[in-house]
This record gives structure tokens, C-alpha cells and sequence, in this order.
């Protein structure tokens, strides 16, 4: 972990119960103790071999989308612990088992993080894994349980690189965005209307791998210009089977979800990303050799992976979905964060993860965004034995070499935690509201958790939303409004 970035983020306790103002507080007298509570068989069904598998995926994907189809079986079992098949399915996976306990309330949702009971091997998406040969037959740390060797070495040397980037993971990012929003500016003057996701894109490639890798893709006009393209297919073809793309049924069941797709497609994105940091990486090549055990080759494919899928990945979604609500927002948020965001800056001397730490708002709207749309939707975590996991009303029997699944977006909206919780509350998490962060999961772990190499929370728990309150507060030094949503901007009114 960054040491300067968690001596300076806000201190946040773990607390037994949540604030006051939530109802998980108010019904906690009434609610009896786990040995209390009724033991319950698990509800649900995987249905028939194959159809019922293939009926679920046509569900997910097609009849309902992800977010419905585990509402609807939710309510159909009345419980928020239920048995269902997740994609991908029949007919060309034969080697992906889709039956999973789905834990949709934050109780049951949280032993997907006791590694005493759960294990993380080979359960990035589920059942599901892809070709090793995306990440050059090794595999790479976040498909590696704790308890194997390798993870500790991997999981380490991610940490020292965000200690080492910590030098300019600031003056990079700001750099980066002053481009970002020139091109923004430029195209909204020009047609009225601009999609930032790909300038977003760039800037999150450039200032990632300037920080982790310690290279200036400027170095290679080709990784310069389209490196984060590369990584956006390499990144889709991966996730592909998993992902509800929502263009015209039944074209993407038949063609996009019925089979893995093959590695050689981004073969030549892949090496040339490889040989980029081979050749420019040498410094942090030889960290993770002298001081990790680790070879070139286990080296870089990891690197690639973090900066690929954990920051570049995240990052391109959990931003956008942050952006859209700060510009389509018609409550006078924009004024209340302008105004905390100038009230703590010092004119001339920039901004900074210190300066952060004191704008209380902006850390709240970041939380709420991490809430309300999780940058990671699914979470997986294999029994390691059997072991009895508790909801909030009831008690189930898990057996060893079942697959748990939690569906983010419906846990981070548990009304027993959170009040009001499908509404975006930018200021949820201010004053007593700091305590629910220990029920905030969108970093493999609550927000009051510590990353190390004993657990598989993101090395970047303490990074991501700090970068995300400088990506606020610089949006607000250089404007006075924005306006737009959707991905997309329509109006900027800049700063005099």
C-alpha cells in the first residue's frame, strides 16, 4: 500500500453497527443473534441439465438483463440467498460449471471476504476462466488464491509500484486531464456535443503507466496513441461471454455469448504492449526480480493485467458513471462541490492527495458513486468447507466446492443498510454517515479494510477514490458548470 496516501486518507473506524440513521441500526434490538436465527435450505433451483442453465442465460443476458434477473428470483424465493445459474452456459462451455448460491444483502454478501472460508482460485468470473494464453500462459495474481505461494510475491510488488508512482501519480493525472478536457473542449465548440470515454481513456492509460511502469508512453507513437485501443480489446475478448452488451437479440446470444473467443485476435495488440514495457521497464523489471523473486516474463504479463484490468478497466468504468452524475445532476451539487473544492485549494499551489483528504463532500460523492454503480458488478468466492453463512434473517448450510456469487449493485442497495438506497445521496457519507463505509464493498473488501498480500482486496483501495477527488476537484478549479450525461458532455461554462 501507498504509506503517504494512508497516512493522509480519512481515518474511518470499523464500528459494530451502523450509524443511527440507517435501518439496519433501528432493527438491530429486534434482529436476533445468528445462533438465533432459523436455519433455512438454500431456495432455488439450477433446473435441468442444459435447459435450465441455457434458460437462465437467456434470462440474464436477453428476457431481463443482469440487474432484473436477480431481482425477479430474489423476490420469487423471497430471500436474498438463492440457488441460479450464472453465463456462460451450453452449449460451447462444457468445462464452465454455472451453478452458483447467489448472496445478494451485505451480511451474506461479506463472507465472500473471509478467506477462512471462501477461496479466490480461478473465480475472477465465476466458473469461468479464460485462456491463460491472454496473459502469456501465466497466471497472473488476481486469479491466484492466497494461500498459493506465487500470490504473496505478485500482490507485494503491486504495492511497491503504487509506493514508488505515489511520486507522480498527481502531477501526471492533472497533466493528463488538462489534455483530456482541451480535447473535450474543443469538440463541444466544434458539434455541440463531445463523448468523452475515449480522451478519458487515454488519459488513464498515459498517467497509469507512467505511474506503475514508470514509462512516458510518448516514448512509442504507436503505444502513444492507440495503447489503451489495445487494451480495450484485449479486455473485451476476455470478458466477452460474461458481459450484456445489449445490441440486437438474438445476434448477441448467437455470436457473442455462445463461446470464448480466441486469443490470437489480439495477439499482435498483446505483444506489442509486452515488448513496450520489456524494453522501456527495466527499472521495475529488476525490482520484481532482486527484490520479489519474480521473472521478466511473470513480471510484465502481471503488470499488464493490473494495468490493463484492475486500473485502466476499472477506472474506465467507475469514472464515466462518477462524471454523469456530478454533469447530470439538477439538485445544486455543482455548487456546493465548486464551492468546497476553492474554499480548500491554495491559488498557485496545485492540487494534491492532502488537500483531498479535507473536502468532505467530494470524498461523499465519490463513495456514493462507488455505491451506487460498483466498478466490479460480480464478486465469486469458492466454499473452502462447509460452513453455515448467515443473512439477515436467516442461517443456510454451504458446502465445500460450492461457488458464491454476489451481484454488487443489488448488495451496495440494501435497504436494511442503506436509507432511501436506490437514490444517489451525495452527501450519504458525511459526519455519522462515515460509518456505513464499513459496509461500502467495491474493492474485494469494505472500505474500511487494509490491502496486503493475506488478502485479495485491490492493492488501490486507499488510491481509487482519492484520484477519483482530484479528477473532482480538478473539474471544478477549471469550470463553473458542466452539463451533459450519458457519457457525454453538451455544455462547459470555464472558469475566468
Amino acid at each position: 500500500m501507498m504509506m503517504k496516501l494512508m497516512n493522509i486518507s480519512p481515518t474511518m473506524s470499523s464500528p459494530s453497527s451502523p450509524p443511527s440513521s440507517s435501518p439496519l441500526a433501528s432493527n438491530s434490538i429486534s434482529t436476533p443473534p445468528s445462533s438465533a436465527l432459523p436455519l433455512r435450505t438454500i431456495p432455488g433451483s439450477y433446473g435441468w441439465p442444459l435447459l435450465g442453465p441455457l434458460s437462465d442465460r437467456l434470462d440474464y443476458f436477453w428476457f431481463q438483463g443482469p440487474e432484473t434477473f436477480f431481482r425477479k428470483r430474489m423476490e420469487k424465493n423471497k430471500s436474498s440467498v438463492f440457488r441460479t445459474n450464472v453465463p456462460p452456459s451450453f452449449p460451447f462451455f462444457l468445462d464452465v460449471n454455472p451453478n452458483v448460491i447467489a448472496v445478494l444483502d451485505v451480511k451474506s454478501f461479506s463472507h465472500l471476504f473471509d478467506l477462512e472460508i471462501v477461496e479466490k482460485k480461478d473465480v475472477l468470473v465465476g466458473s469461468f476462466v479464460p485462456s491463460t494464453r491472454f496473459t502469456g500462459d501465466v497466471r497472473v495474481g488476481v486469479y491466484l488464491d492466497t494461500a498459493e505461494p506465487k500470490h504473496s510475491e505478485v500482490k507485494n510488488l503491486t504495492m511497491e509500484l503504487l509506493q514508488r508512482g505515489s511520486k507522480v501519480w498527481q502531477s501526471e493525472l492533472l497533466s493528463n486531464l488538462d489534455k483530456m478536457w482541451d480535447m473535450v473542449e474543443a469538440t463541444v465548440a466544434e458539434k455541440g456535443k463531445a463523448t468523452y470515454l475515449g480522451p478519458l481513456q487515454q488519459c488513464i492509460f498515459n498517467f497509469i503507466m507512467k505511474a506503475l511502469a514508470g514509462i512516458d508512453p510518448a516514448v512509442s507513437p504507436q503505444i502513444a496513441n492507440s495503447g489503451y485501443i489495445m487494451l480495450d480489446r484485449w479486455l473485451f475478448l476476455q470478458l466477452l461471454p460474461t458481459v450484456n452488451i445489449g445490441i440486437l437479440q438474438p445476434l448477441e446470444e448467437i455470436f457473442l455469448h455462445s463461446w470464448a473467443y480466441p486469443f490470437f485476435l489480439v495477439r499482435n495488440d498483446y505483444k506489442n504492449l509486452y515488448d513496450f514495457i520489456k524494453q522501456n521497464g527495466k527499472e521495475v523489471l529488476q525490482i520484481a526480480e532482486t527484490k520479489f523473486g519474480l521473472t521478466e516474463e511473470e513480471t510484465i504479463h502481471n503488470l499488464l493485467f493490473v494495468i490493463g484490468f484492475n486500473a485502466f478497466g476499472g477506472f474506465s468504468v467507475f469514472l464515466p458513471s462518477l462524471l454523469d452524475a456530478i454533469s447530470s445532476d439538477q439538485t445544486g451539487l455543482q455548487d456546493k462541490l465548486k464551492k468546497e473544492v476553492r474554499e480548500h485549494s491554495v491559488p498557485g499551489s496545485g492540487l494534491d492527495f492532502e488537500t483531498m483528504s479535507k473536502m468532505e463532500l467530494v470524498k461523499s460523492v465519490v463513495y456514493e458513486a462507488l455505491r451506487f454503480k460498483p466498478p466490479v458488478p460480480t464478486q465469486y468466492g469458492r466454499a473452502r468447507k462447509d460452513f453455515r453463512l448467515t443473512s439477515h434473517d436467516s442461517v443456510y448450510d454451504i458446502k465445500k466446492g460450492e461457488l458464491l456469487c454476489g451481484f454488487q449493485p443489488l448488495v451496495m442497495r440494501d435497504p436494511e443498510v442503506f436509507d432511501e438506497p436506490e437514490k444517489f445521496k451525495p452527501d450519504r457519507f458525511l459526519g455519522e454517515g462515515s460509518k456505513l463505509l464499513s459496509y461500502l464493498y467495491w474493492s474485494n473488501g469494505p472500505q474500511t479494510g487494509s490491502p496486503s498480500e493475506s488478502n485479495k482486496q485491490c492493492a488501490a483501495k486507499e488510491v481509487v477514490p482519492l484520484t477519483a477527488c482530484l479528477v473532482v476537484a480538478h473539474l471544478f478549479l477549471r469550470y463553473e458548470k458542466i452539463s451533459g450525461g450519458s457519457g457525454s458532455i453538451t455544455a462547459l461554462e470555464k472558469t475566468k
